[in-house]
Formats: structure tokens, sequence, C-alpha cells
């Protein structure tokens, strides 16, 4: 039997959590499928668990930690598979979320990635996230995050799926690139995706897809220093890389002062300095980025993505109101 879909997932000191990712594919009622950890030189015995116990999935050992996107990409490259599903080491998987996101993903071939139901591990009375989305203020938001685990049960197109648990089709990354490496790690799923859909592709939520998800379990906490200033660079380079320059021109003000909202904020609680750090490295290195070229052909679709920044900004603050009311 060849498999339909590769599994990808980047292992780094997951020794509390990773054998309930693993145990929880082998217990998938979907079985065209096939698994390759890439571990990145962990030190906490997680390595040697892999071995010892998940002999029938491939491992490949890094002597360093290079970050997540570079991982995810060593293991796409590997994929000779229709899919491939990336996948958290911090995560559960229901019995059927294999089966109901293949057969999302199948319903269309004009689809890039498909985004699961991801809830909370310790509390699965609440979503964790339910695809993501991207602001004309430059902030990217998880929908559904903090809410009931009861809604969001309508399938329907997102922005970009969340690659905590992503189903994506293999050939469209031969067309718009892999990950890209200079993010190291976070908001690189929202640039593939974002790429793909200037290329005219869809990414696609799917509510049947359950997965449990810990969250910022290799960073640590929600808000750190690290976490804080790389995530500040990297919006600035998917900013740059993905909007033509007219489009950032009339985006400007609003992404300044979404820069400055989110400046207070971090100052409030302590990382204003980690922020502004992030920021300017990201201007500073955008010379390294490759930018997405401009193509005429593709005007309608840039014509999509900015009325939907601005709507995805009026469900932002929609969503914000709900949780805090």
């Amino acid at each position: 039997m060849k498999e339909k879909v590769t599994v990808v997932i980047p292992n780094y000191n997951g020794i509390k959590y990773v054998d309930k990712c693993l145990d929880s594919l082998k217990k998938q009622t979907y079985k065209e499928f096939k698994v390759i950890i890439i571990d990145n030189a962990s030190t906490d015995g997680s390595l040697e668990l892999i071995e010892e116990n998940y002999k029938e999935f491939e491992l490949v050992k890094n002597s360093v930690n290079t970050g997540f996107c570079k991982a995810v990409n060593q293991g796409i490259e590997l994929t000779d598979t229709e899919y491939v599903l990336l996948l958290n080491n911090d995560t559960e998987l229901d019995d059927n979320f294999l089966t109901e996101i293949v057969k999302t993903i199948e319903k269309s071939d004009d689809i890039f990635s498909v985004s699961s139901k991801m809830i909370s591990y310790h509390d699965r009375s609440l979503i964790d996230d339910a695809g993501d989305g991207y602001t004309i203020l430059g902030w990217q938001y998880q929908r559904g995050v903090g809410q009931s685990s009861k809604g969001y049960t309508k399938e329907c197109d997102v922005f970009t799926a969340c690659a905590g648990a992503a189903l994506y089709r293999r050939s469209i990354f031969d067309k718009i690139g892999i990950f890209d490496e200079m993010h190291f790690a976070y908001m690189e799923d929202i640039d593939v995706g974002y790429r793909a859909r200037i290329n005219g592709y869809r990414n696609v939520y799917c509510p049947k897809a359950i997965v449990y998800h810990i969250g910022s379990a290799t960073s640590g906490s929600k808000y750190n220093s690290f976490k804080v200033k790389l995530a500040a660079r990297n919006n600035i380079f998917l900013l740059y890389k993905n909007m033509p320059v007219l489009q950032l021109i009339i985006n400007s003000p609003f992404i300044i002062l979404g820069l400055l909202i989110k400046y207070m904020f971090f100052k409030k609680i302590g990382f204003a300095k980690d922020y502004k750090e992030g920021i300017k490295e990201g201007i500073r290195k955008t010379y390294k980025l490759k930018k997405v070229g401009y193509k005429p052909e593709y005007l309608n679709n840039y014509i999509r993505i900015e009325l939907e920044l601005i709507a995805n900004t009026f469900e932002y603050v929609f969503d914000y109101v709900k949780r805090h009311m």
C-alpha cells in the first residue's frame, strides 16, 4: 500500500509529551500514512525514547537545533507523498483526525492547506486555534482561541492554516516555495499560507479534524524574550515579502498603528525592549529576503487578500470583545 500522507514532526526536548503525540498516530483510523520525526539535538531523553519505542517511524537526528522552519523543510524534502501533515510534538490527535483532514483536502485541487480544530490540551472545553487570521494592522491571530470548543463547527476558508497540525498539498510547495528558514520559528505558517493565497490557492478549516494542543511547550511560555523578539522580526519579514510596494504604502498607516499598539502592550508586560529589537532586526535584514514578485495576473488575488485583511480586523476585534465580556 502506497501512503498518501507523510506526517512530519519536529522534536526538541519533548520528553514530557511526544509519546502522547506518537501514540495517537498509532490509533488513527486512516492508515495510508508514514511518519518522519526530525529531532533537533534533544538533550532531555526524548530522542532515546523515540529510538527505543517507535522504531516503525523514520527518525532524522540533527546535531544542532535548526529551528522549526528548517526542520519541517527537511521533512518536506524527504517526502514523496501527495500530502504532508505538519504536526507539533505537543499534540494528541483524535482517532479520526487523519480521515477527516484528508477528506477535506481532497474536495478540491485548489486547496493548499487544511487547518485543524485545535483544542486546549489542559482545558478541553476551550478552543486553541480554528485556523489563523491576519489583519490590516499586521496582527496574526488564532480564530476562536479561548472560546467554547463546542463552537466553530462550520468548514470554511481561512487566511492561513496553523502549522501546529495542518495538512499541505505537496505539489504546491514546488510552485510557491517551502517554509522560509529566515523565520527560524513563528509566523512561518502565515507566510507560506499568504504566498499560496497570492498564487490563487485556498486554505481551509476542517472542524472535524480535532487535535488537543498543549501550546508554547517548546518555548516555555506564551510570552518570553525569545518569542516576542522573533515574532516581531518575522512579522516585518512577512509584510515586506508578501505585500507589493503600493499595498505597503496604502496599508502603512494601519501597520504603524498596529506596531504602536503592540509596543504599548509589550511595554506594559515588560517586553518593550525585545519587541523593539525584533522590529529593528526585521527592518535591518529585509535585504536578505526573497520578495514575492508582483504579477499582474494575480491582481484579483491581491484585492481579495486586501479585503480579507480588513474583514479580519473586525473579526479579531469581535473575537477579542467576546472573550473579555
